[in-house]
């Protein structure tokens, strides 16, 4: 590519359409699924065309959603799993474009999962129904944003609550003396990785983390001024924040696939992670719940990961480092998994860096 993009609205344009080239909508892997992987990805190029306004991004979008939601509101979906809701996120945007009630129906199709997972004694949803009595940090962004923008769109505010009591069973469960949070936690303590004294994972993966913040984030923002949550997601992604910026890598700007083991020779720098970092300590101080100096360790997490940002003979970009999808196990289990180039986990979190970078620049 002759020129790199300067500005990070620019930088999340090119990154969606390195992606809508590569693939049709209908096509966007997993293809022919409703899956978190093309809800991530398609959230950030909602945010791309609200921004912009170029259709383009608004009409990939609805080409995904329109392929596997039909006229009565239809929607195939996997089961058993919180990350079958995320994907739902976009129904609340065609609804309010289009009109069109279906997207309203699918979502209350996916609302009543809700209603059927599989949950802890106090609770806390499986993560899945094949990962018995564990709770992953990933799950709070997969169900509980969703939660909140339904209870916030149509009024059941019951909804709130239950991804309020999914947060607080969570951070329990994960959350270690120095403000970081472990991957999973496991009530049985009958998986193989969990810790037989109090059922938490071994290590803080990378992504998992950063979903977490996301997920602060957006159920805040989701709350009505005076909801008494709202100063305490706050000052939890501020204090995550906070945590976050003292591991981050000083050379690169950028954040470990095992967070606070950065000083192992066989650790490595992971970009959907970096992505969700930035995002999630930008978005801390807009909330000013975090000082407005740490938006410096943002904006050198931003840098690091352009840096690394590679060019194909079409002149699209190409985002490397990108840890494909990953279980909880040990610090042998995340060093040695697959790295992969433009995976929708990495350009998608990536777009939200983007625009979390554009919204306080």
């Amino acid at each position: 590519m002759s020129m790199t993009p300067g500005a990070p609205i620019d930088w999340a344009k090119a990154a969606c359409d390195a992606v809508m080239a590569a693939y049709t909508p209908e096509e966007l892997p997993p293809a022919g699924k409703w899956h978190y992987h093309q809800g991530v990805f398609l959230t950030g190029a909602v945010q791309v065309w609200e921004r912009t306004g170029d259709v383009r991004y608004f009409d990939y979008t609805k080409r995904y959603v329109d392929h596997l939601v039909d006229e009565l509101g239809n929607v195939v979906v996997a089961k058993g799993e919180l990350d079958a809701i995320q994907a739902g996120l976009l129904l609340f945007t065609l609804e309010d474009a289009t009109g069109d009630s279906r997207y309203r129906e699918a979502a209350r199709k996916l609302r009543a999962l809700f209603n059927t997972f599989n949950r802890t004694r106090e609770g806390g949803f499986w993560h899945k129904d094949h990962y018995p009595y564990q709770m992953w940090l990933d799950g709070l962004y997969m169900g509980g944003v969703f939660a909140a923008r339904y209870a916030a769109r149509y009024g059941e505010p019951e909804l709130v609550d239950m991804a309020l009591h999914q947060e607080r069973l969570m951070r329990r469960g994960t959350l270690r003396p120095d403000g970081l949070l472990v991957h999973a936690w496991d009530e049985s303590r009958r998986a193989p990785w969990a810790d037989p004294a109090t059922g938490m994972a071994p290590e803080v993966w990378g992504r998992a983390l950063g979903w977490y913040g996301v997920a602060l984030a957006e159920i805040r923002a989701e709350l009505p001024e005076g909801h008494p949550a709202r100063e305490d997601l706050a000052a939890k992604l501020g204090a995550l924040a906070e945590a976050l910026v003292h591991y981050q890598d000083a050379g690169s700007g950028l954040w470990h696939q095992v967070v606070d083991k950065g000083d192992r020779p066989d650790n490595w720098l992971e970009l959907s992670c970096s992505s969700l970092y930035v995002y999630s300590i930008a978005e801390a101080v807009r909330a000013g719940a975090a000082d407005p100096a740490l938006l410096e360790a943002a904006r050198r997490g931003f840098a690091g990961i352009t840096a690394r940002v590679e060019w194909d003979a079409e002149g699209r970009l190409v985002l490397p480092d990108i840890c494909i999808g990953t279980g909880v196990g040990d610090y042998a289990h995340y060093i040695a998994r697959p790295v992969s180039r433009n995976d929708l986990h990495g350009v998608g979190t990536f777009v939200w860096a983007c625009m979390a970078m554009d919204r306080v620049d």
